[in-house]
């Protein structure tokens, strides 16, 4: 059993340890916040199952105790466990103000779960898994049904990099700008306008060049080399920012994120995430066993006395090339006669790691998450 993993520790907080540890050892993307105090259990947790047999394993421990462990989705959103991202990109925070870090983003017609609410913020997890906190202005909350009818709208994809939507077809009165990826309905389509829907409810027109149906932008996603780095030069010169994850600002992680989106592969949000991924093909520097789309990983090498500490990725363009955000989405070289030769990143080299078109538990393809 459970409880003699923890060889019947009468510390009840580790047997909690344990299954934290087991189920929820990364609290970005899966929530076990539960406490013991003198015989009531309490906090919360988005693990039902997990839950259940902790609940098990402690009564083989201590016996009876009061539960007050709050499952999530909570009861009181009263069904409205879904929500679609209505802005051009919502600003997703670690807590619930505005004050807070900024831990990622998601773009329009991103569908969410939502986990419960505190006043004006909703917790929400990501197609991605991460759990943080989004303003209510940011997301239109949806019941099954309403989740369902967007699902089964017709959808189109917005794919310049910055647009906008505007009232009228003679782009008067702005709805709301758009970026790359951005998913909305199709009300009509027009030769050169056409008329879109936001997941609240907003109408107006976009160039119709710019928009591609949903099944057939999916359909051309591909994680090919002449893709990925047509994506990734196509950003060159976006400013940095901490959480950012659109051509509007970006982390270095949120960039090589964005790059396999816009070409169909959802991967995990942090560095620190994404190397735990993949095929790892290199840790000495040898650039000729690394292949376009390979994720460069940097930061400080594990010692005797403390882990390793991934702080920073980029990937592989070729060339003795890679691209990366660090201030700005830039071209970095290791060839030291290069104009773009990066001392500083190869002396903080770690590995790299071969994700494209690789599928896991954490990487899958858009379309199995964001359903058409």
């Amino acid at each position: 059993m459970v409880a003699s993993c923890v060889q019947q520790q009468s510390n009840e907080q580790a047997v909690i340890d344990y299954f934290k540890n087991t189920y929820a050892p990364d609290k970005r993307v899966a929530l076990f916040d539960i406490q013991w105090e003198e015989g009531l259990l309490m906090g919360e947790t988005n693990l039902p199952e997990a839950l259940d047999l902790l609940r098990d394993s402690l009564t083989q421990v201590s016996g009876n105790f009061e539960d007050k462990v709050l499952t999530l989705p909570d009861e009181a959103l009263e069904g409205k466990h879904f929500a679609v991202v209505t802005l051009s990109v919502a600003n997703i925070r670690s807590q619930p103000k505005h004050s807070a870090e900024l831990a990622t983003q998601a773009t329009l017609g991103t569908p969410l779960n939502v986990l419960r609410k505190m006043d004006d913020w909703y917790l929400i997890q990501t197609p991605d898994r991460y759990i943080s906190w989004v303003d209510a202005a940011g997301i239109s909350l949806m019941d099954k049904d309403e989740i369902g009818a967007w699902y089964a709208s017709k959808k189109v994809v917005f794919t310049p990099l910055i647009g906008y939507i505007y009232e009228e077809e003679t782009q008067n009165n702005l709805v709301s700008d758009l970026t790359a990826g951005n998913i909305l309905e199709l009300v009509q389509e027009g030769k050169d306008q056409s008329l879109v829907r936001l997941p609240d409810g907003r109408k107006g027109f976009v160039p119709t060049a710019s928009l591609t149906t949903y099944e057939e932008w999916i359909a051309t996603r591909s994680v090919s080399p002449e893709n990925l780095v047509a994506t990734a030069k196509s950003m060159t010169g976006s400013p940095y920012l901490w959480g950012g994850t659109s051509i509007k600002g970006m982390d270095c992680s949120g960039f090589t994120k964005t790059i396999y989106f816009l070409n169909g592969q959802i991967i995990p949000r942090d560095a620190s995430q994404q190397i735990l991924e993949g095929e790892e093909v290199d840790r000495d520097k040898n650039w000729q066993h690394l292949e376009i789309g390979d994720l460069l990983f940097f930061g400080i090498p594990a010692t005797e006395d403390s882990r390793e500490r991934v702080v920073h990725v980029g990937m592989w363009i070729g060339d003795n090339s890679f691209i990366h955000s660090r201030g700005r989405v830039r071209v970095s070289s290791f060839d030291p006669s290069s104009e773009n030769y990066d001392e500083y990143e190869l002396n903080r080299y770690l590995r790299t790691k071969r994700i494209a078109g690789r599928k896991s538990k954490n990487v899958l393809p858009v379309n199995e998450i964001i359903k058409g």
